[in-house]
């Protein structure tokens, strides 16, 4: 009888490894890296497109049109060092906001903001392309 108790004692504890090991996140030990090849990909678009729209924005400039953001337009006025510290600045923060959602754990909204700063900015190029043309 005694030997039966601890082997069902030690049947139960097994199970309790068992169930409690299943809730476990499966890579706990192993952090998500920020730098993945999605995210390689979108930050590089992103810069591609920020130095895009600094070109397009001062060939506009010097057509006589102007920069409709009024947060931008003391940097692009500058000519082309201010434009580019307002671009490295829009660019840092960009980058920034993605990497503090990563770091925060919300990986699905940093795919999601990352594409859509991505969708925003190739938005202010194509404008700027149709002001120029």
């Amino acid at each position: 009888m005694k030997y039966l108790s601890l082997l069902l004692l030690s049947i139960a504890m097994q199970a309790q490894n068992l169930v409690v090991s299943e809730f476990a996140p499966p890579d706990a030990s192993r952090p998500h890296p920020f730098w993945t090849v999605e995210n390689r990909v979108d930050v590089g678009i992103l810069a591609g497109l920020v130095a895009a729209d600094a070109i397009t924005t001062q060939r506009a400039l010097n057509q006589g049109l102007r920069e409709v953001n009024p947060v931008m337009r003391p940097f692009v006025t500058r000519g082309a060092g201010g434009e580019a510290v307002g671009s490295a600045l829009g660019f840092g923060a960009a980058v920034g906001v993605a990497y503090w959602l990563h770091r925060s754990h919300h990986y699905k909204i940093e795919r999601i903001a990352m594409r859509l700063m991505v969708v925003g900015e190739a938005g202010f190029v194509a404008n700027n392309i149709v002001q120029i043309r």
